[in-house]
């Protein structure tokens, strides 16, 4: 199969919007959390979330364009130009028919959705949509502005798997290319659910934390004290091109992108498997993917939710695939910092390992105060601090709602 590359980068979160804010922000630890501003949150149970700051979409395109797409949407198209111009790809040169889209939004567009069915509520009951509604909320719509915007006639559609959402894209963009049916593809996920339905949904589940009176450091994955995660958004594109092609242009190159997989722990809607099974295996299937053994691996950028069962099956998990190697490595979750991105929180994960790769750091797990004693303390979980040390291959762990699980591996390229 052929070898697939990363070229091109973009970045929206909550601790930076643009890639370089991003670096930045995991390189000094920074919490992303903060009251909500969308909407007034004054009597839910969870009154903060990690949203973007200082996002302005007229920044970025024409008011009229942006009042006809949801904020997933907006999100998509702004890292997708950062990562198309990032990559130093020209449009007139490659074949357009050869380039395509994968993204991935786990809920698509729910501000809009919400918007609209609060305007019916509010009137006398006769049916008055936006004419732009269903392509505002649908979840495949990014993809379909993404080819539009570049001119990509290649493969195009969306992925839907929960908090693995993007991850698969990633995987599925990679074998893409890897078979030959795409020399290049713009991948990744965006997601805006900082909206009541999802803060009063996931409240409803006992699934966030509620910890207002000190919510800049309420995402504490591995803290005894942990309560649930802190609801974020944004998105991540990466530029995913064949190396051949990418190397006959003389690309800048990330990293190349070797494994991939893809479980189901086939166990509960919500709840991970308590040994961590599905975890377990498909960290298993990205190494064999990637013909790697567990000592080839620096860095585990885990899923790490800051919840307290999945957490627990997470380390599990990477105990039985690293054995004695697991505490040789490091591991850290990011969503300490940027809070969860559901659908979009594979992309700017697998960013943050890249730019471990590209930088040789480790991203810390901030907000951490008390040792769990379920947890292996043995493991080198990188609190409160980034560590510098030389990154060479990194794994990226995606799990979602529906027992989907994801991994992929990338490594500094070797010619």
């Amino acid at each position: 199969m052929r070898r697939v590359v990363v070229t091109g980068l973009g970045a929206m979160t909550p601790i930076g919007n643009t890639v370089q804010e991003y670096l930045e922000g995991l390189q000094n630890g920074v919490s992303g959390a903060g009251l909500i501003t969308q909407f007034d949150a004054s009597l839910f149970k969870t009154k903060f979330a990690c949203e973007v700051k200082g996002f302005e979409v007229g920044d970025h395109m024409h008011r009229r364009e942006s009042r006809r797409i949801d904020r997933f949407s907006q999100f998509a198209l702004v890292v997708a130009a950062e990562a198309m111009k990032d990559s130093g790809l020209d449009v007139e040169k490659i074949d357009l028919d050869k380039a395509g889209v994968i993204w991935a939004s786990g809920i698509g567009g729910l501000h809009s959705l919400e918007e609209e069915v609060e305007s019916f509520l509010k009137g006398d009951g006769t049916p008055r949509y936006n004419p732009f509604i269903i392509p505002k909320i649908i979840g495949d719509i990014a993809a379909g502005h993404i080819s539009i915007k570049f001119g990509f006639r290649g493969v195009n559609y969306s992925t839907v798997s929960a908090c693995s959402s993007s991850s698969h894209a990633i995987s599925n963009a990679m074998d893409y290319i890897r078979l030959g049916r795409a020399d290049v593809v713009i991948t990744g996920g965006s997601e805006a659910t900082v909206a009541k339905l999802c803060i009063g949904g996931f409240n409803s589940m006992k699934a966030l934390s509620t910890r207002n009176d000190d919510f800049k450091t309420a995402s504490r994955p591995f803290d005894k004290d942990r309560d649930g995660f802190v609801l974020g958004e944004g998105a991540g594109g990466l530029v995913l091109e064949e190396y051949e092609h990418a190397k006959k242009r003389g690309a800048k190159i990330y990293a190349e992108i070797v494994g991939a997989g893809a479980t189901a722990d086939a166990h509960h809607i919500t709840a991970p498997h308590p040994e961590g099974l599905g975890a377990r295996n498909v960290m298993k299937m990205a190494l064999n993917d990637a013909k790697m053994n567990p000592e080839d691996l620096d860095y585990v950028n885990v899923h790490g939710t800051s919840t307290p069962l999945g957490d627990i099956a997470e380390t599990k998990a990477i105990r039985q695939v690293f054995g004695e190697h697991a505490y040789k490595m490091n591991i850290s979750s990011t969503k300490s910092m940027t809070g969860h991105l559901l659908g979009a929180a594979g992309a700017i994960e697998s960013i943050a390992g890249i730019l471990a790769i590209n930088h040789n750091f480790i991203p810390p797990t901030i907000n951490h105060f008390t040792d769990d004693p379920e947890l292996d303390n043995k493991l080198n979980l990188t609190f409160n601090e980034a560590q510098e040390r030389e990154v060479n291959a990194v794994l990226s762990n995606t799990f979602g709602f529906g027992g989907h699980n994801s991994s992929v591996i990338f490594k500094k390229l070797k010619h």
